[in-house]
């Protein structure tokens, strides 16, 4: 089943119009009924946020599993949230990869300053 017919089939199931669906998520109607005839593809916000909604797992939205239920524990979110990459025993204990490549501590610890670089640039 693909992502757009999940979305209906969620919305369907919860009894809300694609106007109250959209207005939920914060995008248009057109978009909502875009995604829901797979002409377009959500963003990862918005797939974020039609998770959460619908009280599924991303992975199920976008087809990679039939189990709706694969959402995390709230303590686990809560404790994945306050994560400190900047900390040196998490670095070393937990395997950061982009592209699939894992990163060396040099590229994560430039990555970090990069980030923090972004951060002070904005308002």
């Amino acid at each position: 089943m693909s992502t757009g017919n999940r979305i209906a089939e969620l919305r369907e199931y919860k009894g809300w119009t694609q106007e109250e669906l959209a207005s939920m998520v914060g995008i248009t109607r057109a978009a909502l009924s875009h995604y829901e005839k797979n002409r377009r593809k959500p963003d990862f916000e918005t797939l974020t946020k039609l998770a959460d909604l619908f009280g599924v797992s991303i992975d199920y939205l976008v087809g990679r599993t039939e189990k709706t239920d694969l959402t995390l524990d709230p303590s686990v979110r809560d404790f994945a949230d306050e994560l400190e990459l900047a900390d040196e025993a998490l670095l070393k204990k937990f395997r950061l990869t982009v592209d699939g490549r894992e990163l060396t501590d040099e590229e994560a610890r430039r990555f970090i300053a990069f980030v923090r670089a972004e951060r002070s640039m904005r308002p």
